[in-house]
């Protein structure tokens, strides 16, 4: 396994590339990944609109959230990170992320006001982690 570097940008969806399809599936009805498809959808909301260019999207095998299924790992420099999951792989769901992720970029340490949060990353979060260095108060 090795590293690779992720463009700068204030914000960053990292999107696991082999999560399941869903809870009861591995695979989606195309005999796809879910998190590929979500990476995929991703990518394509995100060239979509110039209002996202200031968040990368990458991916990258196994984020270690196997009970769930179709996690993203949201991260910026200085900031508390976030793990979210069990979404559809769909462009719906992307469009929520990256909302949330453009919401994330413009925060001071990485915390959003729920009134602000879209509607589709709601009961989304599974994991908050704090920055090198420093913990929540």
């Amino acid at each position: 396994m090795a590293l690779k570097a992720v463009r700068a940008a204030r914000a960053e969806v990292v999107a696991c590339n082999t999560c399941r399809h869903s809870a009861e599936d591995r695979d989606g009805p195309d005999g796809r990944r879910g998190g590929a498809k979500l990476a995929e959808a991703l990518r394509r909301v995100q060239a979509s609109d110039p209002a996202y260019a200031e968040v990368a999207v990458a991916d990258m095998p196994c984020l270690f959230a196997c009970g769930d299924f179709c996690t993203v790992h949201l991260r910026g420099a200085g900031k508390v990170g976030y793990v979210l999951g069990r979404f559809t792989p769909d462009e719906a769901a992307a469009r929520a992320i990256l909302d949330y992720a453009r919401a994330y970029a413009d925060s001071e340490w990485g915390q959003v006001p729920f009134r602000d949060w879209p509607q589709g990353v709601k009961g989304h979060f599974l994991t908050r982690t704090p920055p090198e260095g420093f913990v929540v108060e």
